[in-house]
């Protein structure tokens, strides 16, 4: 493989990926013994959930870190560093299919998710027991083989041993704090949570985490990045990556479903206690308007949510002022993570990529 990736963002470092990805997963699905092979229509499934769409932003990011802390552009030792970060594609594809188990989410990019399929599979062949319970069962453990498979990825890139030592500590962190983050948001739902610090405590460990942080230090700690530059990135990531998850709560509410692929207001129905959430039931309540405050907290959690009532929360998120204010919120983080990168020390073209990505991260429609 010969790495051509210093060139348009978002095309060169995808591309790479894709190529490591596609690979990989056709290797596993070969390995399969005999007696699984029943299996291996289901690893199609998933394989083809990890290649279709997605933005490749975390392996991305973790590349551009590296390229910024001295790491070189082509050789082995970029090669194995690209092998390694391609495995964050796999702890995304774990992430999205439990989360839309977890959520009942239908829809993930434009198509039928995982749990659905499967249990449309149990219906179509008229199987004993219950379908919903065939495809969650299903889905957690195709959601389980693409952590596992992460794992067997980034552990066997041909990486030196202290490039592999010094990337231990924020690959097991992100792996942890992605599944902490997830409990958080569950369980922000089930205690009705409407507090601000919970919604930006899920943000931080949900998403900002292994979106951008970890894989910002991942990439810097295979460069053999100093600690100063360690602090530097983290916190740029930190902010980038809650700066992501605000905008992506925005798209979860007004986003449409022909761009983002989900249908609309899914974040409303799925009953997500987002710091927009949040702002807008104390903007409502500060503002005296109980009945509208209810009326968005009866939303939450609706699975029979009328087209007609996710147009009314959102007028009330504009009207009290929650969807200006997390604009200043996205755009305050924004501010500061830049900083901390101005700050970094780090070097072209990484740094100015980084930049370019942090942008791209914030400012999306999907």
């Amino acid at each position: 493989m010969t790495l051509e990736i210093d060139g348009d963002i978002d095309t060169a470092v995808h591309r790479q990926v894709e190529v490591v990805l596609r690979r990989y997963l056709a290797q596993r699905r070969a390995e399969l013994p005999e007696l699984a092979q029943t299996f291996a229509a289901a690893v199609d499934t998933l394989s083809d959930f990890a290649l279709r769409g997605g933005k490749r932003i975390r392996p991305t990011f973790a590349w551009w870190g590296w390229r910024a802390a001295g790491g070189e552009g082509s050789g082995p030792r970029a090669e194995a560093v690209l092998t390694a970060v391609t495995a964050l594609e796999l702890i995304q594809t774990c992430a999205l299919v439990h989360d839309d188990l977890m959520d009942a989410s239908e829809l993930r990019r434009g198509r039928p998710t995982v749990h659905v399929r499967f249990t449309g599979a149990h219906r179509a062949g008229a199987w004993l027991g219950e379908p919903e319970r065939f495809g969650m069962a299903a889905a957690i453990l195709l959601g389980d083989l693409a952590l596992a498979w992460a794992d067997d990825l980034f552990t066997g890139a041909p990486l030196p041993e202290e490039m592999r030592r010094a990337a231990r500590e924020p690959w097991l962190a992100m792996r942890a704090e992605m599944f902490a983050g997830q409990y958080l948001d569950v369980l922000a739902q089930a205690e009705g949570d409407e507090s601000e610090d919970r919604a930006l405590g899920v943000a931080r460990l949900k998403t900002a985490a292994y979106t951008v942080e970890r894989p910002l230090h991942l990439g810097v700690a295979f460069a053999g990045a100093g600690q100063d530059t360690v602090d530097a990135v983290r916190t740029f990531g930190t902010d980038i990556g809650v700066a992501f998850q605000l905008r992506d709560d925005l798209l979860g509410v007004y986003g449409d479903t022909e761009v983002t692929g989900k249908p609309a207001g899914d974040d409303l129905r799925e009953g997500k206690r987002t710091l927009l959430v949040s702002l807008g039931l104390r903007y409502a309540e500060e503002a005296g308007r109980h009945a509208e405050a209810d009326l968005l907290r009866a939303a939450l959690g609706d699975p029979d949510l009328t087209r007609g009532t996710i147009e009314r929360v959102r007028e009330l998120l504009v009207e009290v002022g929650a969807v200006d204010e997390l604009e200043r919120r996205i755009a305050a983080l924004t501010n500061s993570g830049m900083a901390a990168l101005d700050a970094s020390g780090l070097a072209e073209p990484g740094r100015t990529r980084l930049a370019d990505l942090a942008i791209a991260a914030t400012r999306r429609d999907r």
